[in-house]
């Protein structure tokens, strides 16, 4: 009688961190990281930075898996999962930190935060289960975008008053929020979008060094 063949033991855990694509994403983990720190600490300028480059760093793993050969599909499994929990605290955790902070943590500020958390889970749960429209359609909003347009508003956070703001801030991520779990359909952008993404994240960061140094 054979004897049943027992499964492979599966590999220790930061075997699967040194994978190239899944230390990128952890660089983008780093970046988002630094963003929340400067968000408590009140530096949006230097916050906004980190965050448009946690952005960049999560598109640019993807692009480094499609041009690996060789990877296992355990590998391309859990770099799907590390993507994943790392966009919920970029893209989802960070900006309803953001949200806290520019509402001086006043508990008004908190159900706001809940909801942005909130849809991030639900959205990333839904697309975990079901994927893709098709090829290069999502369901709803992707959260990196919640991050890309912030990005912009914060430049014009001075030329109004911090109440003003704050309540801009609150509407337009509630309209982000409802936007990452409604049923209209995004366009998912790569190829050549990649490179205006990176150049956006360029001119934006310059100008929000300029604001670091000259403030």
């Amino acid at each position: 009688m054979s004897v049943p063949r027992q499964p492979a033991a599966p590999r220790p855990m930061l075997w699967f961190a040194r994978d190239l694509p899944n230390l990128c994403s952890l660089a983008g983990l780093l970046s988002a990281v630094l963003g929340v720190y400067f968000t408590i600490r009140g530096v949006y300028p230097a916050a906004m930075i980190a965050l448009l480059w946690a952005v960049v760093l999560d598109w640019s793993d993807g692009r480094i898996a499609r041009r690996m050969k060789g990877r296992t599909g355990d590998q391309r499994a859990f770099g799907g999962q590390l993507d994943s929990l790392i966009d919920l605290v970029s893209f989802s955790v960070a900006p309803a930190l953001l949200l806290l902070s520019v509402g001086r943590f006043n508990p008004w500020f908190i159900p706001g935060a809940f909801v942005i958390v909130a849809t991030g889970v639900i959205r990333l749960s839904y697309f975990n289960v079901f994927g893709l429209v098709d090829h290069a359609t999502y369901r709803g909003l992707a959260l990196d975008n919640n991050v890309i347009i912030l990005a912009l508003l914060f430049v014009f956070r001075d030329a109004v008053s911090a109440s003003v703001f704050v309540i801009v801030l609150y509407v337009a991520l509630m309209a982000l929020a409802a936007l990452n779990v409604a049923s209209i359909r995004t366009p998912k952008l790569g190829g050549r979008w990649y490179y205006v993404l990176t150049l956006y994240a360029l001119c934006l960061s310059a100008i929000y060094g300029w604001q670091l140094l000259s403030g």
